[in-house]
């Protein structure tokens, strides 16, 4: 079993249930899942490049990517209905668990400058949207293979009710905000 499900079992069950009053273990919010979006603007001139966003994002969360294809038409981007424009991944489960290890004890830290993440990044219902720069700061990443570098959104889904029970649930499993 995960680390970080056995200390979720273990300790922020019980710190979470003093700090907010749940009377009941299944009262205190949980990691729900964790969804990596990769956009690929460029995709619509070259399939290639798709495909090597595709790659770099199965490296890095383990687990099958899904090409993501345009709702509408639009002609400013050239974007037609269809078109594949970008790839995402959802993790559950022990995939959840490992993805979210690595990004805050060794994706996290590689950022330059790091200072911690804003916590001021909550959708109001305790879920937290993360915006990552650059894909090389993942170990799994090797620097000479990459063809560009690419950005990615991690969006973090807890079963929390507010932004405050999020935000205290996602600080005890080592999120490292910002003070």
């Amino acid at each position: 079993m995960n680390r970080l499900r056995e200390q979720y079992q273990n300790e922020i069950v019980d710190a979470m249930m003093s700090r907010f009053g749940y009377k009941n273990k299944l009262q205190v919010p949980k990691l729900d899942k964790i969804v990596v979006n990769m956009g690929v603007g460029e995709a619509k001139e070259n399939a290639k490049i798709l495909e090597a966003a595709v790659k770099d994002m199965e490296i890095i969360t383990g687990q099958k990517a899904v090409v993501t294809k345009a709702k509408h038409s639009i002609a400013n981007f050239k974007i037609r209905e269809g078109m594949p424009i970008g790839c995402k991944v959802t993790l559950r489960g022990e995939k959840m668990y490992e993805f979210f290890d690595r990004l805050v004890n060794l994706a996290l830290p590689r950022v330059r400058d790091f200072r911690g993440i804003n916590p001021n990044a909550f959708d109001g219902r305790g879920n937290y949207a993360l915006g990552i720069k650059e894909q090389l700061i993942f170990p799994e990443i090797e620097y000479d293979k990459i063809d560009k570098i690419r950005g990615m959104d991690v969006i973090i889904v807890t079963t929390a009710k507010t932004d405050e029970e999020g935000r205290e649930l996602l600080a005890r499993f080592g999120m490292p905000f910002a003070k």
